[in-house]
């Protein structure tokens, strides 16, 4: 049983848990799973599993005051705090008892790999010891990181190596967040956007990926806008229309690819499952219920997707909907027979589609001299110091 006293509180028993994550309306039953595996790692509760309203209601339900959760929760994600010594807002007694009944999640940075563009790739290795990548970008006016939301991903799509590296498990969504907290500190700058555009993909852990968006733009934590938060996904339609009733206004790309069922489901294989037709159906629900612009993400392949027809198709695709169009040149990979268009063949698709009077920009891939672009991270072995 839980004692209300402030100075000698039992270590919380698993009910206590349980009853917490079931009657939560923000964590679902998937949580609870995850929290059994953090218990499975140590005996410790790791604080990072919470976001700010769950971690009220653990503090609360061990008889501390509210405000103590905030307190805790800003050292965790807005000031990096790795250890409970260094919360020294909190008397020394709570700090003890902090650190022997819970413990911080941390991820080890196994490499930092910088790219000559001043991106840095970044190799993290998670407490059950499998590996992810990120990616750092700065520009002269933003700080962005790219982040992995699965270890490899199930997808498999023909150009991506994360596809090819197979699917290990979701990421938690403190083991989302932390790369962009991880980073920040490691970097010493403050960032200002985030893309969930690495490994895996966002609408098959979005339950984690939604509550890795509350912890990020929290104002007790990086308090990165939502606006300035991009999900982008393979096209699941399902997971677009739950974005429609999500509070925060993120923002959504969807990486079409083709405007053909034949060339897409050979370059995705997930489109024999979501054709074309139902991923621009999600769409045009989510812009008439939001009244918010997407992005067309569009990676272009020599002799393939580059052709006047195929724009001209993409162009009847999106004509009516509020959306503008990104253009990604293709990044080769190991183990893949498809090129990047040639520069005249890449112009004129771009000038085609700038005729449908939408936004059509190209997007310069960064850190591809270290594997760094779009659609080149994977996991990877980590026998690495």
């Amino acid at each position: 049983m839980v004692s209300s006293s402030h100075h000698s509180l039992d270590p919380p028993s698993s009910t206590i848990l349980e009853a917490y994550f079931f009657s939560s309306p923000r964590i679902g039953k998937g949580s609870l799973s995850i929290l059994r595996k953090d218990l499975m790692i140590s005996s410790r509760i790791n604080l990072k599993s919470f976001t700010r309203e769950g971690l009220k209601d653990l503090i609360t339900s061990l008889g501390w005051k509210t405000y103590r959760a905030d307190q805790i929760f800003q050292w965790l994600w807005q000031k990096g705090s790795i250890e409970f010594d260094g919360m020294t807002n909190l008397a020394q007694r709570y700090r003890a008892e902090l650190k022997r009944r819970f413990r911080i999640g941390q991820m080890k940075v196994c490499k930092q790999i910088p790219a000559q563009d001043g991106s840095v790739k970044y190799l993290f290795q998670l407490e059950d010891g499998v590996g992810i990548e990120s990616v750092y970008m700065p520009e002269p006016s933003r700080r962005s990181v790219c982040v992995s939301v699965q270890v490899g991903c199930p997808l498999h799509c023909h150009f991506c190596a994360t596809g090819r590296s197979g699917f290990i498990r979701n990421l938690r969504a403190w083991e989302i967040a932390d790369q962009v907290v991880t980073i920040q500190r490691l970097e010493g700058v403050r960032i200002s956007h985030v893309v969930f555009m690495g490994m895996g993909e966002p609408m098959l852990n979005l339950d984690e990926v939604l509550k890795s968006v509350e912890i990020l733009n929290d104002d007790l934590g990086p308090n990165i806008g939502a606006r300035r938060m991009t999900i982008s996904t393979a096209g699941i339609p399902e997971g677009i229309i739950r974005l429609i009733h999500f509070p925060l206004p993120i923002k959504l790309a969807v990486s079409l690819n083709a405007a053909t069922d034949r060339i897409r489901s050979l370059l995705m294989p997930i489109n024999r499952r979501y054709p074309i037709r139902k991923v621009i159906a999600a769409l045009h629900r989510y812009v008439a219920m939001t009244n918010r612009m997407v992005t067309i993400e569009y990676v272009m392949f020599q002799g393939l997707n580059t052709t006047k027809e195929e724009g001209l198709r993409l162009i009847r695709l999106v004509k009516k909907l509020k959306c503008k169009i990104n253009l990604i040149p293709y990044n080769p990979i190991d183990g893949c027979d498809l090129l990047p268009p040639e520069e005249d063949e890449m112009m004129s698709f771009y000038e085609l589609l700038r005729t449908a009077h939408k936004t059509v920009t190209i997007r310069k891939s960064r850190g591809k001299d270290v594997e760094a672009g779009c659609g080149q991270l994977r996991s990877r072995p980590l026998s690495v110091s």
